[in-house]
């Protein structure tokens, strides 16, 4: 496949200033930049469908830049329904490179350049800003903005100036990264469109110059229709530390049948042939869930690479067996690095909500009590102290370590 193919086949094209996806077959310079903003150590599996698309443009050729922003990081990109609580400067600084990590990991680019919009903006001086960048837009132009019309609307919570100056800061980066490095063409999700239509506007209006933006669409989350987002109480993130690698898989696993074939298009690197293959088998015997398990492993080799996927693979199968009974500490002591973990002499409770369980200790006490917690294979219809190396299990698929 051609680039454009594989972006329209892998469902990666929302909106776009690009009239003829075929443009980025041969587009000259081959460069583009995504840029991620730096509000939690890790990103989540909606960045990764973003992160998953810039891949698909290095494949083809592109030279990949990341700008993990230092400088809109301090603001926050606004949302929709109100403010951002600030994050200091550390915080900041220990975001951007855990996210820098994963992105790399992802993008398997040698080619990847890192920038931060923090070293271009921290000499800059506000009337100089003002100037070039404030005078460039009108105000009836950015108050149509759509989430700022939600957010001074009526019921809305308003806005600071911080945040509503926050689409100038993204657009000035784009400005700045087209000076210094040629870069013609901004990825982003959709729900960024808005703020590389800034960029492209001071690039023509500065410089006279054509720029473009590419955007993939919001993926939603088929279970509860809304986006897979760190914002929506929902996410699942690429830090194993966050949601453990079993987590990560099974949350693959747990798809349904009529999202498996456009997820696997978007979180796998198989090909088209691949894909046919696995849901033409899927069809003729669904209960075997072959296209789950090939997303699963797909997904979670991208993330976690090869070795913990095999593994959690294989963990998944012994924790599934009907023998928990018989499990041993060696073998307990090995789940950890993929399950969540409590320490011993935690209360079976407490285990329950550290580990994510349960919600809460009443519905931690309400689950033992109608025998939905066992302890190494054995169900625990009381809150007792746990002192040695353990497996929890709620339910039928739920997993937690206690060592």
């Amino acid at each position: 496949m051609k680039l454009s193919e594989e972006l329209l086949w892998r469902g990666f094209h929302a909106e776009t200033t690009i009239k003829d996806p075929a443009e980025l077959d041969n587009r000259a310079g081959k460069k583009f930049y995504w840029g991620a903003d730096p509000s939690a150590d890790s990103l989540t599996i909606g960045n990764l469908a973003a992160a998953m698309m810039c891949a698909c443009f290095v494949r083809h050729g592109y030279e990949p830049y990341l700008l993990v922003g230092g400088a809109t990081g301090q603001i926050g990109d606004p949302k929709e329904n109100g403010e951002r609580d600030l994050k200091s400067l550390d915080e900041v600084e220990h975001n951007k490179k855990c996210i820098a990590a994963q992105m790399k990991r992802i993008i398997q680019s040698s080619d990847l350049t890192q920038v931060d919009n923090y070293d271009w903006f921290k000499d800059m001086k506000y009337l100089e800003f003002l100037r070039e960048v404030g005078k460039a837009f009108s105000m009836t132009q950015l108050l149509d903005r759509q989430f700022v019309q939600n957010r001074i609307g009526e019921g809305g919570s308003g806005i600071s100036y911080a945040e509503f100056s926050y689409t100038l800061i993204q657009g000035y980066d784009f400005l700045h990264l087209y000076r210094k490095y040629g870069i013609d063409l901004q990825l982003c999700g959709a729900d960024q469109f808005g703020n590389c239509s800034s960029g492209i506007h001071l690039i023509k209006r500065l410089e006279n110059a054509k720029a473009d933006a590419w955007s993939t669409p919001l993926i939603i989350d088929p279970a509860t229709g809304r986006k897979f987002g760190k914002s929506e109480g929902n996410a699942i993130w690429l830090d194993s530390k966050k949601t453990s690698i079993f987590d990560f898989y099974q949350f693959w696993m747990n798809q349904p049948d009529d999202s498996v074939e456009y997820l696997m298009k978007i979180y796998t690197l198989l090909d088209k042939d691949a894909v046919d293959e696995i849901m033409a088998g899927h069809k003729k015997a669904p209960e075997l869930r072959l296209a789950q398990k090939a997303l699963a492993m797909g997904a979670t080799e991208v993330v976690h690479g090869k070795e913990n996927m095999e593994t959690v693979v294989n963990l998944t199968e012994r924790l599934f067996s009907n023998d928990l009974n018989e499990v041993v500490e060696a073998e307990i002591e090995g789940f950890a690095d993929y399950l969540a973990t409590a320490k011993k002499g935690t209360g079976l409770l407490d285990v329950l909500v550290e580990t994510g369980l349960c919600s809460s200790k009443s519905e931690a006490r309400k689950l033992a009590a109608a025998g939905a917690i066992s302890i190494n294979g054995t169900k625990v219809k009381e809150d007792i102290k746990i002192n040695q190396t353990a497996l929890v299990k709620r339910g039928k698929n739920k997993f937690a370590v206690v060592k």
